[in-house]
């Protein structure tokens, strides 16, 4: 086998190159490649799905209340709010003598 010498004055084995990979080396290759991928992200999902956790009958009382009051509170809100608009709009188009 080849040696190749350092500038110390060592002796190492030379470097062999490396050929470059055939047609039916890279489609294995890239297969293998995806296949990799596809069970790494599989195996992420899993690890990722044993974190969930249930929420218990309490809290799902307790934010489902929650909801429920924002959403009147919005619905008043927006109600009260289209009143107003409702009534200047009308006046505005009145005064304007555009609606009769």
């Amino acid at each position: 086998m080849a040696k190749a010498v350092t500038a110390n004055g060592e002796e190492r084995p030379a470097q062999i190159k490396r050929q470059e990979p055939s047609a039916v080396q890279n489609i294995s290759g890239n297969v293998v490649g995806v296949w990799e991928k596809i069970t790494g992200f599989l195996s992420d999902v899993r690890a990722e799905t044993r974190k969930v956790v249930t929420p218990s009958r309490k809290e799902v009382q307790a934010t489902t209340s929650v909801v429920l009051v924002a959403v009147f509170a919005f619905g008043f809100f927006f109600m009260i709010t289209d009143f107003i608009f409702n009534r200047v709009i009308s006046q505005i188009l009145h005064r304007l003598g555009g609606a009769q």
